[in-house]
């Protein structure tokens, strides 16, 4: 005598053990994926104090930090933000006149190497991507999280290496 429960019954284990271990994968992802805030404030005279001075105590993202799958997106913020600051503390040690001016020349140049790395995969990319002009960098002006470069509260940043790619331009900045 057979029984066709056996068959049955191992389906709906493996249906369940499938759909339970989606489960656990998305929700460490969307928790990881929630703890990169973006975009960074652009640099102004009101927040390169803490642009400089607090750099020690914002967060950095370590590729450990993301899941090992996906959320390409994600991992392109933490680098953008990651190269960023590293950008900023070469332009926090330079004289005060030039300080404001290279940062944001950082900042602008991080946000668009961030939007060429958006563009190399094919997902949907960053809303703010997407505009031309001045529109590109009011988009990336609004909505943040941050705008004040504050510290995240017991956070000690990571060592990072230096980011290479950001050579200030005294030439641009207005004297």
């Amino acid at each position: 005598m057979t029984s066709t429960g056996g068959p049955i019954s191992f389906l709906m284990i493996a249906l369940i053990a499938l759909l339970s271990s989606d489960q656990r994968e998305t929700s460490r992802s969307s928790l990881t994926n929630a703890d990169v805030p973006f975009p960074p404030a652009a640099p102004t005279s009101l927040n390169l104090g803490a642009i400089c001075q607090n750099g020690h105590c914002r967060s950095r993202y370590l590729p450990s930090f993301f899941p090992r799958s996906g959320g390409s997106h994600f991992r392109f913020r933490g680098m953008a933000i990651n190269r960023l600051e590293s950008w900023y503390s070469l332009c926090c040690a330079k004289p005060e006149a030039q300080k404001l001016c290279c940062a944001q020349q950082a900042w602008k140049k991080t946000l668009s190497w961030f939007c060429v790395e958006e563009f190399s995969t094919k997902t949907m990319v960053y809303e703010c991507c997407e505009y031309k002009g001045d529109a590109w960098w009011s988009c990336f002006e609004s909505e943040l999280p941050n705008p004040d470069y504050s510290c995240v509260p017991g956070y000690i940043a990571a060592n990072m290496p230096s980011e290479p790619g950001f050579t200030f331009n005294q030439g641009t900045c207005q004297m």
